[in-house]
């Protein structure tokens, strides 16, 4: 090798040197922090020699007696030699040294591209330390894990457009428009008659929308005081007020943020509310009670009600402008009694899910029930006949739910109406013979004039050609 060459490579250890010189004068700046019974850390050059060794407390040896041996001979199955040669950063691995498993971490010196050393560190003394420190991580995890469940679970739409059951165009007709009006972020009111089933409609929109992984809060706006209603939607802050909690509270809204909020019965909010959540429905944006920094607000809204918001307006009794705002796509929902045609499936699905539900087997309706239950008027709507279905459950003996299994009060409803009806038909009936009597009686009289025979009765002979119509009468045979 000439000389020049000799020069070059000797020039190059020596900023190798150099640099590890430098790494090591650093290191000892950070000694107070890596001298701890749990911290070790050694450095050693591109030959695996000792630079740098900080291993006293854990392993009983002064840095003063391993500086330049081979850390083959100071610390067992190190592999510093091998990241060395390899380049490759190996984090957290268990390494047996003097008996105990501990976990290392071994990370290579590149300067310009090249390899010039490796550190080895070790952060616990045994990994059998760590058993508490995982017991403790796993604690947290599950009681974590228990209470997100639980957030989750409150804070999650149940029902699906599956779950509402209909065979009515009206209904299905709004199940497509829910469904059309899921694919946006528009908010949506939702009309109906308490019991109808507009809490289906609000679920399925969420579920069936692209916000189905966040979470649908509902608030209920006629079951909150007013005066906590703000804090409600808001939150607050610490010591926002007397009687606020020491660490604050989150609002429904903020709760909601990136998936669906439900304001059911929306008609009892207070106009003082109303206004303020006008503004943070045109703002997206608002801040909690007590509190200075404006929250973003990334939510889709979903109002119900059972009131008839245009006479609430006109008496003063909602905002105008919150019902313009909330009225972007509409969902009326009908009365049961406007659609008596479902009654037969919705009872069979309902009893079929009542009886897994209560734990009794199935039962079969006889046609009289199903005649009650389709001309009763269901002022408490579909409901009202969940909870009729329930209750005959529990009463029913047998395999059939018959008329006295249902409540008294829609017995003798139907038994009034049937009376009401057969009274009807039986003053028909007998007008009807009367008509007839005195028609033959006549235009026997008249000698089948038809015109006297009109006369005679003091009707239009227009008339009487109607009536002998109708009674499919035939004057050349009586």
């Amino acid at each position: 090798m000439e000389s020049k060459d000799i020069l070059n490579k000797t020039k190059e250890e020596e900023a190798i040197q150099y640099e590890l010189k430098k790494l090591a004068q650093s290191l000892d700046v950070m000694k107070d922090i890596l001298d701890h019974e749990y911290q070790g850390m050694v450095l050693v050059d591109t030959e695996g020699k000792i630079l740098k060794f900080n291993y006293e407390k854990l392993m009983g040896i002064k840095e003063k007696d391993v500086i330049g041996r081979h850390v083959d001979e100071v610390i067992d199955n190190t592999r510093l030699p091998i990241v060395i040669k390899t380049g490759k950063k190996e984090i957290n691995d268990i390494q047996k040294i003097q008996g105990k498993d501990m976990i290392a971490t071994r990370i290579p010196v590149v300067k310009d591209g090249k390899v010039i050393g490796a550190i080895g560190s070790v952060v616990f003394k045994d990994v059998r330390e760590l058993k508490p420190l995982i017991q403790r991580i796993e604690t947290f995890e599950k009681t974590f894990n228990k209470y997100k469940g639980e957030i989750k679970k409150m804070h999650e739409a149940t029902y699906s457009f599956d779950h509402i059951i209909t065979q009515s165009k009206r209904m299905n007709h709004l199940k497509e428009v829910a469904k059309r009006a899921a694919e946006s972020n528009s908010t949506v009111l939702i009309q109906g008659e308490s019991g109808t089933g507009k809490e289906y409609f609000a679920h399925g929109i969420h579920k069936a929308s692209h916000r189905r992984y966040g979470a649908f809060v509902r608030i209920n706006c006629a079951a909150i005081p007013k005066e906590l209603l703000e804090a409600e939607l808001f939150g607050y802050e610490e010591g926002a007020f007397t009687g606020a909690k020491k660490e604050g509270k989150l609002g429904k809204l903020e709760i909601a943020n990136g998936g669906t909020v439900l304001l059911d019965e929306i008609g009892t909010m207070p106009l003082e509310m109303q206004a303020k959540l006008l503004r943070v429905l045109e703002e997206r944006e608002f801040e909690r009670i007590g509190g200075t920094e404006r929250i973003g607000l990334d939510i889709r809204v979903i109002a119900s009600t059972n009131e008839e918001l245009e006479e609430a307006i006109v008496k003063g009794k909602f905002r105008q402008d919150l019902y313009y705002r909330l009225n972007v796509i509409r969902i009326n929902v009908p009365p049961l009694r406007e659609r008596l045609d479902d009654i037969p499936l919705l009872t069979r699905h309902m009893i079929k899910d009542l009886s897994n539900r209560i734990g009794v087997d199935s039962k079969e309706i006889a046609p009289e029930t199903m005649d009650i239950l389709q001309s009763y008027s269901w002022p408490g709507n579909v409901r009202e006949l969940r909870n009729v279905l329930e209750s005959a459950l529990n009463l029913v003996k047998g395999k059939v739910i018959y008329p006295e299994h249902l409540p008294e009060h829609m017995v003798q409803h139907s038994c009034k109406e049937k009376i009401n009806a057969e009274e009807g038909l039986l003053l028909k009936d007998i007008v009807a013979q009367a008509e007839i009597k005195a028609i033959k009686e006549a235009l026997r009289k008249a000698k089948g004039s038809r015109t006297e025979a009109a006369k005679m009765l003091g009707i239009h002979r227009t008339a009487l050609y109607k009536k002998l119509g109708a009674y499919g009468l035939d004057i050349t045979k009586l």
